[in-house]
């Protein structure tokens, strides 16, 4: 019996005792995660920390941030240490989470490398009761100041719906930069000179923006900072044309069959006039996702000039509609629609040769919706020119292109009523006027003689 008793308190003893060592002697390291916006850090940084212990707790964090023999205490928090015998002691905080902000420049700390150093440790007694400590640091590079550039072009004439050019010299590597348009970035692109760091960038006012619209070029380095450069530049305003196009219940039956809008379809099976209500679908709605396709392909594009002075218009070709019409659609005398023209229509005869406007690369070949089928041609730097309502294509994608090349025929597919070429140039992600890339005058004026100016400043 006093055997028993011996044992029941032994092991009354004993038991207790190996789960506190057990649970004080864990050897997990706490988890940490760090999270850094850049390993370049700006006048303006935060880092983001989240410590996690399961165990015996968390005991303390030290977060630093040191430069030679300048070291400076970011964070320091430590926390109560968790009862001896209670696994789940209130006291005990096994997570936690911080924002933690940077201000280099307030240190007294330069422009350079530097070190972030991260301790945390837990309430294990592993180590003569040190706990178990994660460690580590990260290499950072401190970089306050904003990128230097210098505007190298002089005069910037552009017109509603026009076309520009902007040359600029960069004096580090490593940053985005190009040109605001209102709210629409022109990336720059460098190549054009043998001087890597001079960059060029086309840029474009679209039909709806015309005088009083901002533009500056924006510089960004790789730590964040940025910079804002205005530069000189006048806008000339510009009016379009209107027009009036008046859909038939012939234009209807003849070209609603081409389209197979799927299951949208039979929204307009019940309708009083189905093929009125897809046309106004295919006219809106479509169109809208139309155009989006073909301002998202000249992002394929690269830093070298493949074209050679004007480009090139349909031979022996009558203008049929202008770029940047304002068109209202009439069903029997009554306006059903309206929509902006943003290409210029051109018609000679049936299945008329079309060729490369100028040298490039073929970028797409596709059927676009109302625009049918279409080819795209990169001319670099951004610039490009679209050829809808072909009836044939003849070049594949990425097909090299001289000025004069074959690419199609003319047709009417898509919503096309006759055989034509719609014409249209494009400047990164805007339709812009042709007629200026046709005229020789504008192209040396405000595009080639900038080139020639810059190059001469280098001699």
């Amino acid at each position: 019996m006093k055997k028993v008793v011996l044992t029941l308190v032994f092991l009354a003893v004993a038991i207790p005792l190996a789960w506190i060592l057990f649970y004080k002697y864990e050897g997990t390291i706490p988890r940490v995660e760090v999270t850094l916006p850049s390993l370049y850090l700006k006048k303006s940084y935060e880092m983001s920390l989240k410590v996690f212990d399961k165990g015996t707790g968390l005991r303390k964090i030290v977060v630093s941030i040191m430069q030679k023999d300048n070291e400076k205490i970011l964070l320091e928090r430590e926390y109560s240490p968790s009862s001896v015998v209670s696994f789940f002691s209130d006291k005990r905080v096994n997570e936690d989470s911080f924002i933690i902000p940077v201000e280099s420049r307030k240190y007294g700390m330069n422009d350079g490398e530097a070190l972030i150093r991260i301790m945390v440790a837990d309430y294990s007694w592993r180590g003569w009761n040190a706990g178990n400590v994660f460690y580590e640091e990260k290499k950072v590079v401190i970089d306050t100041k904003p990128p230097r550039v210098e505007v190298l072009s002089r005069a910037h004439n552009i017109e509603r719906g026009g076309s520009g050019l902007i040359l600029y010299r960069l004096f580090e590597e490593n940053v985005v930069s190009g040109i605001m348009v209102g709210d629409n970035f022109f990336p720059g692109h460098s190549g054009m000179f043998d001087d890597k760091a001079v960059y060029a960038a086309f840029f474009a006012l679209d039909h709806t923006q015309g005088p009083g619209t901002q533009m500056f070029v924006t510089v960004q380095d790789i730590a964040g900072n940025s910079v804002k450069r205005g530069f000189h530049h006048y806008i000339r305003d510009k009016n379009f044309k209107t027009d009036t196009l008046k859909i038939s219940d012939r234009f209807l039956e003849f070209k609603m069959p081409d389209f197979d809008l799927g299951a949208i379809e039979d929204t307009f099976a019940g309708s009083q006039n189905p093929l009125l209500d897809k046309f106004l679908y295919i006219n809106g709605t479509l169109r809208e996702k139309n155009v989006n396709t073909i301002l998202s392909v000249p992002a394929d594009t690269v830093g070298d000039q493949l074209w050679e002075g004007r480009f090139g218009r349909l031979a022996g070709a009558a203008t049929r509609s202008h770029w940047a019409d304002r068109r209202t659609y009439k069903y029997k005398g009554k306006e059903i629609d309206r929509a902006v023209h943003l290409g210029i229509d051109l018609a000679s005869t049936a299945n008329a040769k079309v060729r490369a406007a100028n040298g490039g690369r073929v970028i797409m070949t596709d059927a676009v919706g109302i625009l049918g089928n279409s080819v795209i041609i990169d001319h670099g730097f951004g610039l490009a020119s679209l050829y809808s309502h072909l009836n044939e294509i003849t070049v594949n994608k990425g097909d090299q292109l001289s000025k004069g090349d074959i690419i199609g025929m003319t047709g009417l597919t898509g919503l096309a009523g006759g055989d034509h070429l719609h014409f249209s140039m494009i400047v990164h992600n805007v339709f812009v006027n042709p007629v200026e890339w046709w005229d020789p005058a504008w192209i040396k004026n405000n595009v080639t003689s900038k080139i020639e100016s810059v190059k001469t400043m280098g001699k």
